[in-house]
């Protein structure tokens, strides 16, 4: 046994180091819910204003550098010695893996670390499966998994062969994006030529410079540099409701899981707002036949469409890091803080705090609209007056070039909103007002 197979003595709080390269808000509602389990939190995040600063639950932060990540992740963990990393974003994954290679190279030096990130996201073998969504879905598929008939069509042959093969619409979809910003659904040739050249370009400099000077995101510059070709793959439309289910596994075993049927998102492709809370039979069986395949630890996402007529649910995609709703603390097998607690200190996590009294969650702050439906729990972080305030109104939100980008996209003819908007922590910016109405529903049902 080594020292990362030990349980955490129990007079020792289990420290949580959150990476988070994005300005979304899930990092700072799982810290939340870790923090009341007994944890102590750290995070390395953007700076200034990034909502996991705007919390009480993060013990300590530290700067996420966007041209030297790995080596700033590196000294972060060595400050911060924690027992597990959890990454809030696609690219901190990469950089964990990218620090596990390194670690490798490091031998003996090496080891500790190499410990620490088996630990923190499950054996070595599965991260560049995690990092291919044609990968991940071919294994899916020979573990008895249902999925959309997909294809890998980097190569023009491959794509020539899908086009002879297979009707519209397309869903085509780029490695490395996340948001809906790298999917798009195609109905014609033309369509699909344009959508695969955007795909294909998504590193260029020039959008690299738009994210910098619009959504205050450096990390686009460090793609750039880095150059390395993104895997695309085309997959056949199924028609059907959007539900995920989203995980926290040990050594492979699903610890706990929460399903969802997404009742409305941000656009075809984009995050969920409003979500109904189901049992989900098939989506979890996908989800452990995966976790176990794969040997999975750590936070992992699983995204469906579930087919309409027949209710067949088809795994369109994993993400291997938080999603939401991991923060939210449910009984009945779904308190993912608690069940990661629980598993590695040994002890019976203690009970959630308050749940929902319904099975409808609007996700905050994107669900803030007055038509969100009667009987709806509202996911406000009482208690987070700060956290409210940044997420009604974010930061990269608030900047000119934002404002003006759009305002130049809402105009007639012009392109989607998803181009400039900074993702899952977007919405309409809301007055201190709007917050103080919504932190008054603290006295609905639970």
């Amino acid at each position: 046994m080594t020292d990362f197979d030990q349980a955490i003595p129990s007079s020792v709080p289990l420290k949580i180091l959150l990476a988070d390269t994005n300005w979304w808000a899930n990092s700072a509602r799982l810290a939340i819910g870790l923090a009341e389990v007994g944890c102590e939190v750290s995070a390395i995040c953007r700076t200034p204003n990034h909502p996991l600063l705007k919390t009480r639950a993060v013990h300590r932060v530290f700067p996420y550098e966007a041209f030297s990540p790995v080596s700033g992740l590196r000294a972060a963990i060595e400050q911060a010695e924690p027992d597990l990393v959890v990454p809030a974003c696609d690219r901190s994954v990469v950089h964990l893996h990218e620090l596990y290679a390194d670690a490798q190279v490091r031998g003996v030096d090496g080891q500790k670390m190499r410990g620490l990130i088996e630990r923190s996201l499950g054996a070595p073998a599965s991260y560049s499966v995690v990092s291919s969504r044609y990968m991940l879905l071919s294994i899916a598929e020979a573990s008895g998994v249902r999925i959309p008939r997909t294809r890998l069509v980097t190569r023009q042959a491959a794509l020539d062969e899908w086009r002879r093969k297979e009707s519209f619409p397309w869903v085509l979809k780029a490695d490395r994006t996340w948001g809906g910003n790298g999917v798009r659904i195609v109905h014609s040739e033309d369509e699909a030529e344009q959508s695969l050249q955007q795909l294909a370009q998504m590193s260029r400099f020039s959008r690299a410079i738009k994210r910098l000077i619009i959504n205050r995101d450096p990390f686009w510059l460090r793609d750039w540099r880095v150059g390395s070709a993104r895997g695309i793959i085309a997959q056949s439309y199924v028609d059907g409701k959007p539900s995920n289910c989203t995980t926290v596994c040990w050594k492979g075993k699903v610890l706990a899981a929460i399903a969802v049927q997404v009742v409305r998102s941000e656009g075809p492709s984009g995050p969920a707002s409003i979500v109904r809370i189901v049992e989900g039979g098939e989506m979890l069986d996908a989800a452990r036949r995966i976790a176990a395949k794969l040997n999975l630890s750590g936070f992992a996402g699983f995204d469906f469409v579930e087919e309409t007529g027949t209710g067949k649910a088809y795994l369109i995609e994993m993400n291997p890091r938080i999603a939401p709703p991991c923060h939210l603390r449910l009984r009945h097998g779904r308190d993912l803080p608690g069940s990661l607690w629980a598993q590695l200190a040994e002890r019976p996590a203690p009970e959630p705090l308050r749940e929902p009294g319904t099975d409808l969650v609007a996700y905050f702050p994107m669900a803030v609209k007055n038509d969100i439906p009667a009987g709806c729990y509202r996911d406000v972080p009482i208690g987070e007056p700060d956290l409210v305030a940044e997420m009604l109104n974010p930061f990269p939100d608030r900047t000119f070039f934002f404002r003006f980008a759009q305002f130049i996209t809402q105009a007639p003819g012009s392109s989607d909103i998803s181009e400039v908007s900074h993702g899952e922590a977007s919405g309409k910016p809301l007055s201190i007002g709007d917050e103080r109405a919504l932190e008054s529903e603290k006295d609905q049902p639970v």
